[in-house]
């Protein structure tokens, strides 16, 4: 097999993605919309910080977390940053400084940045 040209284009990104959704998560707001807990857009691929907290850069971030009595989605980093990096026991000032700077690293409450469209699967 010949080995392929080094001026040879990228295989082109498929232009959709199969995520699992949680049956009981909120509908995805329209893009801009206030952040309602969807979580599709980390689990269509991490952001940023949850790709370094993920070693990855596609698929669901890692520091994803269904809340159940919510019925939503959150950032474990954007809740307890360094719980889930395993300091837990962290003075609670670092605990608050952490917090707020992963959400303005997430861009919390901006919005929703998703310019994706979500499919049900057809039955």
């Amino acid at each position: 097999m010949p080995a392929p040209r080094e001026d040879a284009p990228a295989p082109a990104a498929p232009d959709w993605v199969v995520i699992h959704i949680h049956p009981s998560a909120p509908p995805k707001p329209e893009f801009g919309a206030p952040c309602n807990g969807c979580g599709v857009c980390c689990l269509a691929e991490p952001c940023p910080v949850g790709v370094l907290y993920s070693r990855r850069r596609h698929g669901a971030c890692d520091a994803l977390r269904w809340d159940e009595p919510l019925g939503l989605y959150r950032c474990g980093l954007a809740a307890e940053p360094l719980t889930l990096i395993g300091w837990p026991g962290a003075p609670r000032w670092l605990q608050r400084w952490a917090r707020r700077l992963v959400q303005r690293w997430i861009a919390a409450g901006d919005g929703c940045d998703a310019a994706m469209s979500v499919e049900s699967p057809k039955r």
